[in-house]
This record gives C-alpha cells, sequence and structure tokens, in this order.
C-alpha cells in the first residue's frame, strides 16, 4: 500500500462519486459579498460517522446529526452554512435546523433523513431562514465533481479563517486507488475536545458503519481532540465521515486496505488539525508541546493542558521569551504529583533543564528557537512511560483586538 497527500487540493470532490458547491447568500447581513453556505452531495448511499462536542450547551446541528446516526441509516450529503451557529436559539433553532434539512432533500430529491446539518458562527441569534433557503436552492442547483466545487465549499463554512483548509490522501494498491479526502473549518475557540470547528470527510471504500464510527473516534482522538488556540470550547464541533463505496470495493475485503484506510483517516484529521492551529486567530506561533515520562495518559494530559491553555505561557510564546518557569509553574498546578528535580525541558533539541537544574548557558539557543514560527517543547516527567501531545498557539495582541467586540 502506498499513500499520497496533497494539501490545499480540491478536498471533498477529490473522492469519486461526490460533488459539492459553495454559495452566498448574505447570512451575516452585509450583503452578498462571500460564499457562506455550502451543500455536499452523493447521489450513492453512503455510510455515515459523527464526532461532536462535548460542550454540555450544544448547537441544535449538533443534537439534530445525532438523533440521524445508526448503523442502519443511510446517507447522501451535508449542507453547511457560517455565519450564524443556530446555537442557544430554543425550539426555533430546532426547527430552522430541520427545515435545512428538508429544504436540501427537497432541491435533490433525496430520502428523509438522508443529509446532515451544520452550522458555525455567532451564538445565539436566529437563523435568517428565507435568504438560507433560498442559498440552499441555488446551491443545490450548482452541485459539481469539478475541483470548483471542492474549492468554493471550503470557502463557504469559514468564519474567521484566513483561508481554506484541504487535504487528500490517495492509497495505490495492486493496480487500484482509492480516495479519503477531507474540508475543515476553524480558528478561533479552539480547545481539546474538539472546538469551534468543523470537519468533512470523504471516501469511496465501502465501510460498514461501526468500522467508520470506531476509525474516526480514534482519528479524532489523536488529532483534533489534540489541538488548543484559546482554551474555549465551542457549541457546535463536529467532524463527519461519509463512505459511498463508488470503488466498489469493501474494507473488509482486504486487511491491507483496512490498515491503509485507518492511517489514511488519520492523516487527514491530523493535517486538517495544524491547519487549524496554524490558522488560529492572529497567533503568531504554533508550538508542539509533547510531555513524556508520565505515570498515565490521563496525567499527560492535565500537563499538557495546564501549560498549552496558560495566559502567562502563552504571553511569553508571544514575546520571543523562553520564560520556562511559567511552563514548569503550569505543569505543577495540574498536581498530578510531580518531583521538580526529575523534570528535563527541551526547547527544539535544546536542554533547558536536567533533572531540575537550568542549562543557562544555552539562553541564546532558547531565545533563537522560541523566535521561530513553529517550535516544539518537551517535558520529561520523569514518573513513567506514558505521554501526551497537544499543539497550540500564543496569545496575541491581535486575538484580543479581534474578539473583543463582534
Amino acid at each position: 500500500m502506498k499513500l499520497t497527500i496533497k494539501e490545499q487540493s480540491p478536498g471533498i470532490t477529490d473522492v469519486p462519486g461526490f460533488s459539492a458547491s459553495g454559495v452566498s447568500s448574505d447570512i451575516r447581513g452585509t450583503g452578498a459579498d462571500r460564499l457562506d453556505l455550502g451543500i455536499i452531495l452523493s447521489e450513492a448511499v453512503c455510510t455515515g460517522a459523527g464526532v461532536f462536542t462535548q460542550n454540555d450547551v450544544s448547537a441544535a446541528p449538533v443534537h439534530f446529526c445525532k438523533s440521524l446516526l445508526s448503523p442502519t441509516q443511510a446517507f447522501h450529503g451535508i449542507v453547511v452554512n457560517s455565519g450564524n451557529a443556530n446555537a442557544c436559539t430554543g425550539e426555533q433553532g430546532k426547527q430552522d435546523c430541520a427545515a435545512m434539512a428538508d429544504c436540501t432533500r427537497e432541491a435533490l430529491s433525496l430520502p428523509a433523513k438522508s443529509v446532515f446539518v451544520a452550522s458555525t458562527g455567532r451564538i445565539g441569534r436566529s437563523l435568517p431562514m428565507p435568504k438560507i433557503e433560498k442559498g440552499i436552492r441555488e446551491a443545490a442547483k450548482r452541485v459539481t465533481r469539478d475541483s470548483a466545487g471542492g474549492h468554493d465549499f471550503a470557502k463557504a463554512i469559514l468564519t474567521s479563517d484566513t483561508r481554506p483548509k484541504t487535504v487528500t490522501v490517495r492509497i495505490e494498491s495492486e493496480g487500484k486507488r482509492y480516495t479519503v479526502a477531507g474540508v475543515a473549518k476553524g480558528a478561533g475557540m479552539i480547545e481539546p475536545n474538539m472546538a469551534t470547528m468543523l470537519a468533512f470527510i470523504a471516501t469511496d471504500i465501502k465501510v460498514p458503519q461501526a468500522t467508520l464510527q470506531a476509525t474516526l473516534t480514534r482519528a479524532v482522538h489523536g488529532s483534533f481532540n489534540r489541538i488548543s488556540v484559546d482554551g474555549d470550547m465551542s457549541t457546535n464541533d463536529t467532524v463527519l465521515l461519509l463512505a459511498n463505496g463508488s470503488s466498489g470495493d469493501s474494507i473488509h475485503d482486504d486487511a491491507n486496505l483496512l490498515d491503509a484506510f485507518h492511517k489514511a483517516v488519520g492523516e487527514v484529521c491530523s493535517r486538517l488539525a495544524r491547519m487549524i492551529v496554524a490558522d488560529g486567530e492572529r497567533i503568531s506561533h504554533v508550538v508542539d508541546l509533547h510531555i513524556k515520562g508520565a505515570k498515565n495518559e490521563e496525567d499527560a494530559e492535565k500537563v499538557a493542558r495546564a501549560i498549552g491553555n496558560s495566559l502567562l505561557v502563552k504571553t511569553s510564546w508571544f514575546g520571543n521569551d523562553p520564560n520556562w518557569g511559567r511552563i514548569v509553574d503550569a505543569a505543577g498546578y495540574a498536581r498530578i504529583g510531580l518531583d521538580y528535580d526529575q523534570l528535563n525541558l527541551h526547547y527544539g533539541d535544546i536542554p533547558v533543564l536536567v533533572k531540575g537544574t537550568p542549562v543557562e548557558e544555552n539562553l541564546p539557543q532558547w531565545k533563537a528557537e522560541v523566535s521561530n514560527r513553529e517550535f516544539s517543547i518537551t517535558l520529561d516527567l520523569g514518573m513513567g512511560k506514558k505521554d501526551y501531545h497537544l499543539l497550540t498557539a500564543d496569545l496575541t495582541e491581535g486575538y484580543v483586538n479581534f474578539n473583543k467586540s463582534e
């Protein structure tokens, strides 16, 4: 098996049998100046899987999608709007969500309960349904398998993002080629256990629902659940995976194909997750944080989150300041029973602490390392063999200014 990976691809429309579109429907009320509604369509029946926010306050589309998922339910597509989250909108929000699905299936002549719905944007405002329904009908007319459809969809789901996020993985085996491709949005309200993010993935391999769900859950655990920009968990986080089987080959007919499929979905999720952090709202640094030597993964994750979400740590990164004291302080208040004298800390490959003792002669190298746009930090707790990776970012004046008003 050979995997070929391409980022900034057309995304979903790279997968045989899938088409997409994106249109402007003026959801934000500022005129038809940007794409804000999109559709993904598979004429062939799909199995579907999903992973969603863990926030107790979840948006209407999240509840709607959860209600559709079952081992026997067949799907044909997804309709998505940006600019309005349809979150905290009460009974009206539920009705509007169902109306989006109904409008989409009617416009495309699809069966009942075969369309997922996702929304992203401002919380607490009702959807402008006349505009959305008009946009859905227009988007339904424009769905295409051409690359333009994939690119337009990727643009239509953006909110505070500065660029689209897409990736395609080709699997080559014994003269055959299979595809797994994805598209995502997200830049702010990014915290482990997903974020104010949407991600949609498709494949042409025939995959039973149980296998599809297990594959997606595992991939999300190793990717979208290990990123953080600002420590805020959203109401709308949604990752959906559709498999239309248009290749004619089943995942269970070939053990090697099953393994390659797991890897391909993992690659799509990991690369989209990194794109989200790299496009974090007004960030200036991306930090790959690696916690090693923990007694268990739960402890390693506690330390990683404490460091990755610390405002003092984030602001030091913004200032290109290798302030390791803030890092070990944050690790300590994770309260997992650290022994400071056992800590080993590195910026990149450069030692900072060895058994709790600072390597002060390396200070110029520390400063140079944390001045890079992207750098890594490794903290070895010296307590065990478990580890945890977290992809995080700094906190800038630009982030504060961007988020202080609507």
